[in-house]
């Protein structure tokens, strides 16, 4: 048998990611379905292959599919095959997913992408273990253990009619949460150093550590794009750091790659802390010419002040207050001049 794939490292210390993979390993040994749950960017796609390789199909293919990223037909066509002449452009016979992961593990992402029909065919191989090719009569048996990945909450596309209930039940055998980074402060860090030292090492250059501001900032950030936004912005410093040939510690964190073109995001506050002063917009005569550009400036700039005055300063805990990432409150206080 050709040797198989080790299993992939998972870095992490704090409590929150200790608990996933815990979770992760205990189901592991019992070969039923099993949905991971996550953000984007959470390491969902490791915990399932954590799964696999726990399991007893571990010496058994993993074979994945991204169901976001293909459309209905081809998604039918890309799990369970097709057969030469079963639509336009098949022109020879093809092997489906389910095929290749025979006596494995079907890692099915974005499950939530699926269509209605493509999850129909997907309950009966759950159930019963059978499929057809496209454009074949024989029925074929299915010795696969699904673990299905969303970045939704699948309850509430099964309550709007979006997504199969008895589906959902099927594969919701035991349900593993990938925590977001934001949840994981303690390995915020360490992943930063691990991402940093490969760049560095795929540049052929030391990695001499972060400043003590850009420490900061990795940690003061939200991470909307959690680990794989991590990466990117770690990686992105080392080699800004290296293009610019500096010395000391990587000092310049860049978490918005758009921002020295565009600027800051502008955002919209869905609740505010507080009810807008009194303006001349609310005031003045009727007909009168406003400015309302300048006006909704002044309401954002109130904003900012009376969160950064009730919260000591803190921009992390303004932009809480806000709902703001501590990226975009850096930018509303650069953009007013609060600094």
């Amino acid at each position: 048998m050709a040797s198989q794939p080790t299993p992939p490292d998972l870095i992490g210390q704090s409590r929150a990611f200790l608990d996933a993979l815990d979770h992760a390993s205990r189901i592991a040994g019992v070969d039923r379905p099993v949905l991971v749950m996550g953000e984007r960017g959470s390491g969902k796609e490791l915990l399932a292959a954590r799964i696999h390789f726990l399991s007893g199909r571990w010496d058994g293919p993993l074979v994945k599919v991204n169901c976001a990223a293909i459309n209905e037909t081809l998604l039918e066509s890309e799990l369970f095959g097709h057969e030469a002449g079963a639509f336009t452009g098949a022109t020879k016979r093809h092997q489906g997913r389910f095929e290749r992961a025979e006596g494995g593990t079907l890692f099915l992402d974005e499950i939530a992408s699926a269509s209605l029909r493509v999850q129909e065919k997907l309950l009966r191989v759950i159930e019963y273990g059978e499929y057809e090719r496209i454009g074949d009569e024989k029925t074929r048996q299915a010795d696969v253990r699904i673990v299905a990945a969303a970045n939704v909450d699948l309850r509430v596309k099964a309550e709007n009619g979006e997504f199969r209930a008895d589906l959902l039940d099927r594969i919701a055998f035991d349900v593993v949460a990938a925590p977001p980074l934001r949840k994981r402060q303690d390995d915020i860090m360490l992943l930063a150093a691990h991402f940093a030292n490969a760049v560095a090492a795929e540049l052929d250059i030391h990695f001499p550590g972060f400043s003590p501001d850009a420490a900061a900032a990795l940690r003061n950030h939200d991470w909307p794009g959690n680990v794989r936004e991590l990466k990117n912005v770690a990686e992105r410093a080392v080699f800004h750091w290296a293009e610019l040939d500096e010395e000391g510690p990587v000092d310049n964190i860049v978490l918005d790659p758009f921002e020295a073109a565009f600027g800051p995001l502008e955002v919209s506050h869905a609740q505010t802390p507080s009810p807008a002063p009194e303006h001349p917009a609310q005031t003045s005569a009727p007909g009168a010419q406003y400015d309302l550009r300048a006006h909704l400036n002044g309401i954002e700039k109130m904003l900012v002040t009376e969160a950064l005055a009730a919260h000591g300063e803190s921009q992390k805990q303004a932009a809480d207050a806000l709902s703001l990432t501590y990226d975009q409150m850096r930018g509303l206080v650069r953009k007013h001049d609060l600094t």
